[in-house]
């Protein structure tokens, strides 16, 4: 092998391995997807399973899950291309508004609204589905789902201000 080879080939092994193992180090996997003990909102499966969930709960959650799972995958095929050519022309509207040699306000406000559209549907969406998975709870189960979020809620502030005050 010659020698511009080896150097090309240790320019872009070095700092991959070098990258993943200080990424092992640092966490692995767990860490980029917020772990087992994630702190973020929605439905947890390590909450329902403290629930006692009947059989026919459990099956019907995971239909539901099984159907979205689905859904998603068809929507994205289905719109693959229509996403594409929005999300090109989104780059370029704000490539276009940055690089401009004024800022328009008007067009960052606009451009800032259909954002906040778009992730306002997204958020909906969202909410309908968490909102399938929960009406299958009794009222007792219900309370105790709350119950279980709000210890997840106070455990993830005690982790938020650990790393704060570190």
């Amino acid at each position: 092998m010659k020698m511009t080879k080896k150097l090309v080939l240790a320019a872009v092994v070095v700092p991959l391995t070098l990258g993943t193992a200080s990424a092992w180090a640092f966490g692995g996997k767990d860490h980029q997807r917020g772990g087992p003990e994630q702190c973020g909102s929605g439905v947890d499966r390590g909450i329902m399973r403290q629930l006692d969930l009947t059989n026919a709960q459990q099956d019907q959650l995971k239909q539901m899950r099984s159907e979205g799972k689905q859904a998603m995958k068809a929507e994205f095929k289905q719109n693959a291309e229509a996403r594409q050519a929005q999300r090109q022309a989104h780059q370029a509207q704000v490539q276009q508004l940055i690089l401009a040699d004024n800022f328009d306000q008007a067009a960052a406000n606009e451009l800032a609204k259909q954002m906040v559209e778009q992730q306002t549907e997204r958020k909906v969406k969202m909410l309908e589905k968490q909102h399938q998975m929960l009406s299958i709870l009794t009222p007792e189960q219900k309370s105790q789902f709350v119950e279980l979020q709000q210890q997840r809620s106070a455990q993830c502030s005690e982790k938020m201000q650990q790393r704060l005050n570190s």
